[in-house]
């Protein structure tokens, strides 16, 4: 292959890697862009202990409703043996998502029964015969969409005939007058229970709660055959939004607390961000000055090979949709150090040979070749040791494992190939060969 088609297989490349880094933009983490951090706990009850089955549960709930929240790039890991941590990078309404995320969610169907006159003047003998054993009365609040009270009207609540658990599928909707609805689809199973529950209840209202709350209490006019329903209620788009969320999500299979909440502003990140490209840009020219004062023109390649690598990095973080965070940012500036640390290995073997009597190319060619072992054998070690923290490493660790194994990567591609390219093929110029830049 000649040094044409090398150069233009290398110009190709770039140009790809730039168009790469300006349409795919690199994910930001909580402490770069601003956001939310939570610590959740998992709370025991009578009829549930928490265990690896019930936290793995809560993990695959919350990360449902993350997701019908689009926040992109959520961290969710587990802490402990009870605790989920959730980092939310980008959240704009943070009391939303923590009463999205930290509800329980579990809905029910309950058969009903109007309370005919006052709750007060109703005996417990009086309830168990108007609504079985275990009835009790609740109020249904109707409210406007300004959240102002309409009315509260008492209801007996008897037994459960469906859950959440039954539903195929929910999604947002109208109804006839174009008020804000949901709409769900039961499972077969969940069909046949609700055609039963609708047949044997008709002219009575079927409640449905959320969390033990009545969202909604519509009165049964026919039997409802088909397995698909709507839930109305006092609600705005927004409530419509987050009930299909999570109705999507499921409940949660034990009750959660949120012990630890922590905002990080914009602004911090914004100025952790600024901070982050000074270090970066003082690094880079601090590596440049030591090159080019002790190497010289091999130097000059060396930081050329080294541009090559910033751009790789940045594109390759891009396409593996990395979160950069400040640990990442730190594996990043690191590897600027290890990029030309192949290079100096070359270049100081080079100079060896250099004084033994060797001509330059025989020189470079035995620099690159002995070197290499050593080159690799240092960079798979790294690699190991970054393996091994982003293997037990959680969350701002892990992302530090991934730009520095990233890093590693290229910058032994850029060392070994790019840079070897650029000199052997710019010092078959005989005047640049035999210039003193050379004679290092």
């Amino acid at each position: 292959m000649t040094d044409k088609i090398r150069f233009f297989i290398w110009l190709v490349c770039f140009a790809a890697i730039v168009l790469v880094i300006y349409k795919i933009p690199v994910n930001l983490g909580l402490d770069l862009q601003g956001g939310m951090s939570l610590v959740i706990e998992a709370k025991d009850t009578a009829a549930t202990k928490v265990d690896d089955n019930a936290m793995q549960g809560v993990i695959s709930v919350i990360r449902n409703r993350i997701d019908g929240l689009g926040v992109s790039e959520p961290l969710i890991a587990l802490k402990g043996k009870r605790q989920v941590v959730v980092e939310l990078p980008g959240i704009k309404d943070p009391e939303h998502a923590i009463r999205l995320i930290g509800e329980t969610a579990m809905m029910e169907f309950v058969e009903a029964e109007w309370l005919p006159g006052n709750a007060a003047s109703i005996s417990t003998q009086d309830l168990q015969l108007l609504g079985g054993e275990g009835a009790r009365i609740e109020k249904y609040v109707v409210k406007d969409p300004q959240g102002n009270v309409i009315r509260e009207t008492p209801i007996i609540l008897k037994k459960t005939a469906l859950t959440g658990n039954d539903l195929k599928w929910a999604g947002p909707s109208v109804d006839q007058y174009g008020k804000p609805v949901v709409s769900i689809e039961f499972s077969a199973l969940g069909a046949t229970k609700f055609a039963n529950v609708t047949g044997a209840n008709v002219g009575k209202p079927l409640a449905i709660l959320l969390d033990g709350k009545i969202i909604s209490a519509p009165n049964i006019s026919e039997p409802i055959l088909g397995g698909k329903a709507q839930i109305s209620g006092s609600f705005t788009p927004t409530d419509v939004q987050d009930l299909v969320i999570k109705l999507k999500a499921g409940s949660l299979p034990v009750p959660v607390e949120i012990v630890e909440k922590k905002e990080v502003g914009p602004t911090l990140g914004r100025d952790s961000i600024n901070k982050s490209i000074k270090a970066g840009i003082i690094g880079f020219i601090l590596v440049t000055i030591f090159m080019l004062v002790v190497y010289r023109y091999l130097g000059l390649m060396a930081i050329v090979a080294l541009v090559f690598y910033v751009f790789f990095n940045l594109a390759a973080l891009c396409v593996l949709h990395v979160t950069l965070t400040l640990p990442g940012i730190a594996g990043i500036i690191l590897g600027l150090g290890m990029a030309v640390d192949a290079n100096v290995l070359i270049f100081e073997r080079y100079k060896d040979e250099l004084r033994a009597g060797n001509s330059v190319m025989n020189s470079l060619e035995t620099g690159f070749q002995r070197a290499m072992v050593t080159i690799v054998d240092s960079n798979v070690t790294t690699l190991i040791t970054a393996f091994v923290l982003f293997w037990f490493g959680t969350g701002t660790i892990k992302g530090f494992a991934v730009t520095l194994s990233v890093g590693i990567i290229i910058s032994m591609i850029t060392a070994l190939y790019l840079s070897k390219f650029l000199l052997f093929s710019t010092l078959n110029i005989r005047a640049l060969r035999e210039s003193k830049l050379i004679k290092v």
